[in-house]
C-alpha cells in the first residue's frame, strides 16, 4: 500500500506538503505532477501528520490518517496572546494543597493533552504513572528521605548544599517536604536508552503544567523525588517502572488551598545577539 494517496481534484500543485515535510520523503517531479513519495519514503516517513494537517486542500491521505480524520484549526478559536501570556506569567508552582484528591477523567485530560507536545523525530516516548492516594504517596517519600540520608552520608558537600538535613528532619516530625501534602503524582517515563526521552518527558510534563493551571488545577516539579528516582537504586525498584525505562520527571499534582493574586517579576534576560 502507498504511504500516501493524493486526491488531484483537489491538490493544486503548490508543493506546501513539499516544504513541510521534515523527513523530506514529498517529491513533485515536474511542476505539474501531484507530489509523490520517493523511494524508501515507507521507512523514512516519522508518522508526524504534518503533510495531512497543512494542504489547504484537504487533498493528501496518509495510509494512517485522513483529512477528515483531523480537527480543523479555526483561528479564532485560539487565545489571544494577550491570554496567553497571563496565563503563562500566573502559572506558579503550588506547595499547598487542599486534601481532595484530583479527578481520574482531569488527570486523563492533562495526559491526553500532554501527548501532543513535541518529542525528537516524533518518538513520543512518553509513558505516565499516576499515583493517586497519599499512602503511595508517604512510601515513596520514605524513599526519598532513605535517599537523602545516604546523601548525608556519602555525598555530604551536595546534601549541604540542597539543605537534606532540615528536609529529613522536617519529614522526621511529619511535614511533608518531598509531596508538600499534593494527593497525587504524575510520572513522566521512558526508555532510558532513547536519545529523545529526557527533553521528550519534560516537553510533556510542561504541557501539563500548563493546561493544569487553566483547569484549576495545582502543580510543582517534583525534584526530590525524581532526583531519587534517577540515581538510587531502592527508588528504581519502589517505583517498578517496566523494564529499561526512567522517570524522567514528574509533577506534584492537587487542587491549590491558596489563590495567587499576583505577578511577580523575573530578572532581566541576558541576552546576547549575533
Amino acid at each position: 500500500m502507498a504511504l500516501f494517496t493524493v486526491d488531484e481534484s483537489k491538490c493544486k500543485k503548490d508543493g506546501i506538503c513539499v516544504s513541510e515535510c521534515p523527513a523530506c520523503i514529498i517529491e513533485m517531479k515536474t511542476p505539474d505532477s501531484a507530489p509523490s513519495p520517493i523511494n524508501g519514503a515507507q521507512e523514512l516517513c516519522i508518522k508526524c501528520g504534518h503533510c495531512v494537517a497543512v494542504c489547504p486542500h484537504g487533498a493528501l491521505s496518509l495510509d494512517f490518517l485522513k483529512p477528515q480524520d483531523c480537527r480543523e484549526i479555526n483561528q479564532s478559536d485560539l487565545p489571544s496572546a494577550e491570554a496567553l501570556e497571563l496565563l503563562m506569567k500566573s502559572r506558579r508552582s503550588i506547595r499547598s494543597y487542599r486534601e481532595k484528591p484530583v479527578e481520574r477523567e482531569v488527570i486523563e485530560k492533562l495526559i491526553d493533552l500532554a501527548r501532543y507536545a513535541p518529542s525528537g523525530h516524533n518518538s513520543q516516548p512518553v509513558s505516565w504513572r499516576v499515583y493517586e492516594n497519599r499512602e503511595e504517596l508517604v512510601r515513596l517519600g520514605d524513599v526519598t528521605v532513605d535517599w537523602m540520608r545516604f546523601m548525608v552520608k556519602n555525598a555530604p558537600q551536595v546534601a549541604r548544599m540542597m539543605h537534606f538535613d532540615l528536609v529529613i528532619a522536617a519529614w522526621e516530625r511529619g511535614k511533608d517536604r518531598i509531596f508538600r501534602g499534593a494527593p497525587n503524582l504524575v510520572v513522566a517515563h521512558a526508555p532510558a536508552d532513547l536519545m529523545p526521552a529526557q527533553a521528550a518527558c519534560t516537553i510533556a510534563l510542561t504541557y501539563m503544567e500548563l493546561y493544569a493551571s487553566s483547569l484549576g488545577v495545582g502543580t510543582c516539579w517534583a525534584g526530590y523525588f525524581n532526583a531519587a528516582a534517577t540515581i538510587y537504586q531502592p527508588m528504581k525498584d519502589a517505583l517498578e517502572l517496566p523494564p529499561g525505562h526512567q522517570s524522567f520527571g514528574a509533577l506534584m499534582i492537587g487542587y491549590p488551598k491558596y489563590r495567587f493574586r499576583r505577578i511577580p517579576g523575573r530578572n532581566t534576560p541576558t541576552v546576547s545577539w549575533r
